[in-house]
């Protein structure tokens, strides 16, 4: 028996859809709209109800847990709590001012001291982890690859920011993703200015624990990209989940734009 901790994203959609007939499985529902309540076997909770989490695991026999999908920092003064969660809630607030992965991390500790293992998102889909090499036809230029210098010598410096996994560099000039992601920082290029080069690095952090929030990409951020200006994407190899791969590409190639892993 497999957990399945979802939060927002495309990611927990594609793992449901790959093992729902091939595994036992539960699912703890953590989004907003609550998607998978339809499966019978999903479990809609608060991530402060860790008592009531707990026990769900416990009376199913599962020992072993992954996470897949954004989890967004509570608002704790609404936060609906149980026994366990009161108890545990100082620990999640004190997690929270560090960031969203913070929080994760202190729930992975809490599931272990339960004797709850945690595994990686990506142990049921190792094919969405991308190799080194270059995946479009178009590759990237001089100017595109000191972009890309630029962009990882400021993602190096930045790591004590536990949301940072995303920076544009437009003409050598930075912009890092912040708290909001990915999505939010290429609407914001988008607004700014009309733009026509520059390049997304998406990298995970120094510290980054390889089980959860792994960088994340797909045709969606393809698209915001080339409506940014952008002319790529780059990735860190084996460290990265990319959706829609065959599409994706396909994308990158009509608009040739370049997707590069490194």
């Amino acid at each position: 028996m497999i957990g399945l901790i979802f939060g927002e994203t495309d990611f927990p959609k594609y793992i449901y859809n790959k093992i729902k007939d091939k595994k036992k499985y539960l699912i703890i529902d953590l989004t907003k709209k609550k998607i998978f309540k339809k499966d019978k076997k999903s479990f809609s909770v608060s991530i402060g109800q860790f008592g009531k989490i707990i026990s769900i695991f416990k009376e199913n026999n599962c020992k072993t847990v992954l996470f897949a999908g954004k989890v967004q920092k509570p608002n704790f003064s609404k936060l609906k709590l149980d026994l366990k969660g009161v108890y545990y809630i100082s620990r999640i607030i004190k997690k929270a001012k560090l960031g969203d992965v913070a929080i994760l991390k202190e729930i992975i500790d809490i599931l272990k001291k339960e004797r709850i293992q945690t595994i990686s998102s990506t142990t049921f889909t190792p094919e969405l982890n991308l190799s080194k090499g270059i995946y479009s036809k178009n590759s990237p230029d001089i100017k595109d690859k000191s972009d890309i210098r630029s962009a990882l010598k400021v993602l190096n410096r930045s790591n004590q920011y536990s949301h940072i996994q995303g920076a544009v560099s437009i003409n050598n000039t930075v912009i890092l993703e912040k708290s909001d992601g990915t999505h939010k920082m290429l609407k914001k290029i988008k607004k700014s200015k009309k733009n026509t080069g520059g390049v997304l690095v998406k990298f995970p952090k120094k510290k980054q624990d390889y089980r959860i929030d792994l960088p994340t990409v797909g045709l969606k951020t393809l698209k915001q990209c080339k409506s940014s200006g952008l002319k790529g994407i780059v990735l860190k190899h084996k460290r990265n989940i990319f959706l829609d791969k065959k599409k994706s590409i396909n994308y990158a190639n009509k608009n040739k734009m370049f997707i590069l892993v490194i």
